[in-house]
């Protein structure tokens, strides 16, 4: 079989095809928004988003409402009660977290034990790329856009607030509306890479990216470019493998991910591990 056999065999399939677009759109969304919250110091946040919106969305399927409605109303329930727990009480900020969405991705598994449903609710856990169906992909493509604009638009205003909230205060913006727009944002697209990859994988997508970019750039629009770019490219081949392999689609595309950071984390330039060794060597023998 040849190279391009390989590349045009999947295509022939309209699952892969709608699995290929789902997986590059939330790759891209998840890696914009990834850089900011490397940027700002929200791993854990985001992990804690990501994982808290899950009864939101099964409620919002109970309901028959959209799923990223239920997802927004929980990642900000779930920030609300992380301030709460931290302000009311010696509790410190990540046990806070850990209580806040440990907590809240239980009841979201207990929703789906006890929520009647002709369909499999554990694609909502694990994703479900594959299955994908045509308005999934044009819900999905919608969110992903909103989320995409929204970054772009305010680009300037959320890097100022990532790098010195008070002097985005001085200037006249609010720290505290840009902080809710990032976890709204977080949220959005915590739904967007549902399908993809689960609540459980979600996380993976939004930090791997970024903290891929940081090691390559000291220029946050660079970064801003390549973290789409790498991820979007580890979307790609996580699905080819997938259908080669005979395996989870979602696991995969969060493996390639994962290997790209590790070659980047020995082999960048400037801050990878031998590349910093071989730096240091050279100035010793100047």
């Amino acid at each position: 079989m040849s190279p391009l056999d390989l590349l045009l065999e999947p295509l022939q399939y309209e699952f892969m095809v709608n699995a290929l677009a789902t997986t590059v759109i939330a790759a891209v969304v998840c890696a914009l928004l990834s850089c900011w919250l490397v940027l700002v110091g929200w791993s854990l946040m985001g992990d804690a988003v990501s994982h808290a919106v899950l009864p939101g969305v099964v409620l919002a399927y109970v309901l028959g409402a959209p799923f990223a409605l239920g997802a927004v109303v929980f990642g900000l329930l779930a920030v609300a009660l992380i301030g709460a727990v931290r302000g009311t009480s010696r509790v410190k900020e990540d046990a806070a977290i850990g209580i806040v969405f440990t907590t809240l991705f239980a009841l979201g598994l207990v929703l789906i034990s006890v929520t009647p449903s002709q369909t499999d609710l554990n694609h909502i856990i694990f994703g479900n790329v594959l299955g994908v169906s045509g308005t999934d992909l044009v819900q999905i493509a919608v969110l992903g856009a909103i989320t995409f604009t929204v970054l772009v638009v305010k680009r300037r205003d959320l890097t100022l607030y990532a790098f010195d909230p008070v002097h985005a205060y001085a200037v006249g913006l609010s720290p505290r509306f840009l902080g809710a727009l990032l976890l709204g944002l977080l949220a959005l697209t915590s739904v967007v890479a549902l399908q993809v990859v689960g609540v459980v994988l979600v996380v993976a997508m939004l930090i791997i990216p970024g903290a891929t970019a940081y090691l390559l750039t000291d220029r946050f629009g660079r970064m801003l470019v390549l973290a789409p770019a790498l991820s979007a490219v580890c979307a790609v081949a996580g699905i080819y493998l997938s259908y080669w392999l005979d395996a989870a689609s979602g696991g995969l595309v969060v493996l390639v991910q994962g290997a790209v950071f590790a070659l980047v984390y020995l082999l960048a330039p400037r801050h990878g591990l031998l590349g910093r060794r071989l730096t240091a060597r050279r100035a010793r023998t100047v």
